[in-house]
């Protein structure tokens, strides 16, 4: 507070506030804000903010497009909740209808959850190093305990490349086609991924961020089906360069078929890097899951 400012609660201050209401009321009738669920004068209402406060749990049982043919199973992601109702309107007025604003609760979110996954226990023996549990156990000098990690590779699956657990994290984002980049003036993705970059380095693990995947102009995913959605991304998804001896984490919006994040870290690997696995704010839920349930590991 300046010298010259009016002390908080002094009848100067309330005169002020009193002085300046007139122009706050004409900046919300010309230029108004409201949560995405309708409560005026807000940019997101505590009961939606706190829809993204809660800790990052595993998603991609509900994911089929994850699945793999080699033995190896699915890609490990964590979402923060279910992308139903009032999260689903945040993030589509986030994403499509120009509400850069809500980059705070959003991104503010991720970084919160990136920072409690970190430190991430990178080593080299033929286990995922990425915890089930929303906070990792430290490993023992000898490595971490297979009880504690998930994702086994089987025996005739090839081990990942020892990496030191000092490696730096490349935090990837899902790419964004051209024409929705354009679209959208930005590319809300990133945003995310750079959230995600800062809550891995607040934690502890060494990470920068990494936008080293393109994608070719597609048909727009929303509403194609699990099949459609692999189909229209076959090859889409491509590398800038090789890759090799990179430890890779994926950030997406949103976890429906899995068909996106498959395609990434197809092509990832493809170029030589390690994808331990992905962050994304919501997971869509499995068909047959009660809507009102929360996601759990």
């Amino acid at each position: 507070m300046s010298p010259s400012s009016p002390a908080p609660g002094s009848p100067a201050a309330a005169a002020s506030r009193a002085a300046l209401r007139p122009l706050v009321d004409l900046t919300r009738l010309l230029l108004p804000v409201a949560c995405p669920c309708g409560e005026p004068d807000v940019r997101w209402c505590a009961r939606c903010g706190e829809r993204f406060t809660g800790p990052p749990v595993r998603v991609e049982h509900g994911a089929g497009r994850l699945d793999r043919l080699d033995g190896v199973p699915p890609l490990p992601v964590w979402a923060l909740t279910e992308y139903t109702g009032p999260v689903r309107d945040v993030v589509v007025h986030w994403k499509d209808r120009g509400r850069a604003d809500l980059d705070p609760l959003l991104a503010g979110a991720l970084l919160r959850a990136a920072r409690g996954l970190a430190p991430l226990p990178v080593d080299p023996l033929p286990v995922d190093p990425l915890p089930v549990d929303p906070l990792p156990v430290a490993p023992s000098p000898a490595g971490p305990s297979p009880a504690t990690l998930s994702r086994s590779r089987p025996s005739h699956a090839a081990p990942p490349r020892p990496v030191s657990p000092s490696a730096v994290i490349a935090v990837v984002p899902v790419p964004t086609a051209g024409p929705a980049r354009r679209r959208r003036g930005r590319d809300p993705v990133r945003v995310l991924a750079a959230a995600v970059t800062h809550g891995l380095y607040d934690g502890g693990s060494p990470a920068r961020l990494a936008p080293v995947l393109r994608r070719r102009a597609t048909r727009d995913q929303v509403g194609l089906g699990s099949r459609a959605r692999g189909r229209n991304l076959s090859s889409a998804v491509r590398p800038v360069r090789r890759l090799d001896g990179c430890v890779c984490i994926v950030v997406d919006d949103v976890l429906t078929s899995g068909a996106t994040l498959a395609a990434s870290e197809h092509a990832l690997e493809s170029a030589g890097a390690d994808v331990l696995g992905a962050i994304v704010l919501a997971a869509t839920p499995p068909p047959h899951d009660d809507p009102g349930r929360a996601a759990t590991c």
